[in-house]
């Protein structure tokens, strides 16, 4: 399917695109706190920069986006059709990272969880999905990634 965009329109778009305070994001983080949880924002101590870090339960989260982190089998994950080779590098290089991060956190002894966006949308999904931090925070498991409901 063609862009519907012209390329200047496009790069205007694409460059308004945020990597920290995303709706998703706002969105997890009001239902945590309503759950009285609280955490740390985006600390760039840390590999990755997490979007949420729980000191308390040595623990970060991560809250990805569908389209850029590559959500396997979600409709959201879809590859533009213009320049298709430069988004697939873009796309691998992107996973590769976040792996990367994943295992150097591990390795340094915090727990992980990732939260895709399709598991927050619509919003009112986000207290069932609060929940389930919650209790991963709670527990032992070392790893969590929640996915679309």
């Amino acid at each position: 399917m063609p862009d519907t965009f012209d390329s200047a329109t496009r790069s205007r778009i694409m460059a308004r695109v945020q990597s920290r305070n995303t709706g998703p994001e706002l969105v997890l983080r009001r239902a945590l706190h309503a759950r009285g949880l609280r955490y740390k924002l985006h600390d760039s101590a840390l590999p990755g920069r997490p979007d949420l870090v729980f000191p308390r339960f040595g623990a970060v989260c991560f809250v990805h986006g569908c389209f850029w982190h590559r959500h396997d089998g979600c409709p959201r994950a879809t590859t533009p059709a213009t320049n298709r080779a430069y988004w697939e590098r873009k796309f691998e290089a992107n996973v590769r990272r976040d792996r990367n991060h994943r295992v150097a956190l591990l390795g340094a002894g915090w727990r992980v969880g990732v939260i895709w966006e399709c598991a927050l949308r619509p919003k009112e999904r986000s207290e069932k999905v609060a929940a389930k931090v919650e209790r991963w925070l709670k527990g032992q498991s070392q790893e969590f990634v929640t996915t679309r409901q």
